[in-house]
């Protein structure tokens, strides 16, 4: 053997050159690899949302079924005031299975709400006759035909209303003619 001392330099050249090339490949499976695991749990949650929104359509869609039949069954014991005494008492019976279907419909957070006396909302009511009258100013719901119910701030079903339209005086129109 010989004392030479042994030339590193070209080795050290050749990893130096399989480290570069070695490198940005394993760099860019990294960010791949953190970008596919970000994205995965992107669509996670928003599979989980759009599942809870779905859920909560499909509640509100079986509960607002509901409505009409409450809302005849209501209609029908307005009238019971002047039945026989044996009959109040069946109507009794009937106004508290009317009120459990409220706190049915209560309990998962569906309400009526006021129409009467508001401005005319189409995203609240549903307008079927104008009215003239000198009591109201222009658009104001006067009389409510069926209620309207909500869960929150979506609307389950729109008020169906009167509203009123200001008179024209008979002065006024003389005066254009």
């Amino acid at each position: 053997m010989t004392d030479e001392p042994i030339n590193d330099e070209p080795i050290v050249e050749i990893e130096e050159a399989i480290e570069e090339k070695i490198e940005p490949p394993v760099e860019d499976y990294k960010n791949k690899y953190l970008r596919a695991l970000a994205d995965m749990e992107n669509l996670r949650k928003r599979l989980s949302h759009e599942k809870q929104e779905t859920i909560a359509y499909a509640i509100d869609n079986m509960l607002s079924g509901f409505l009409t039949p409450l809302d005849n069954f209501e209609n029908a014991l307005r009238y019971t005031d002047n039945l026989s005494p044996e009959l109040k008492n069946w109507a009794t019976g009937f106004k508290m299975i009317a009120n459990q279907f409220k706190e049915v419909l209560e309990t998962h957070g569906i309400r009526t709400y006021d129409s009467i006396g508001k401005q005319f909302d189409p995203h609240f009511h549903e307008g079927i006759e104008t009215v003239e009258t000198e009591e109201f100013e222009d658009g104001t719901v006067i009389e409510e035909i069926v209620k309207g119910y909500k869960r929150g701030e979506r609307i389950l079903r729109v008020a169906t209303v009167k509203v009123a339209k200001r008179k024209e005086n008979a002065t006024k129109g003389e005066e254009n003619v």
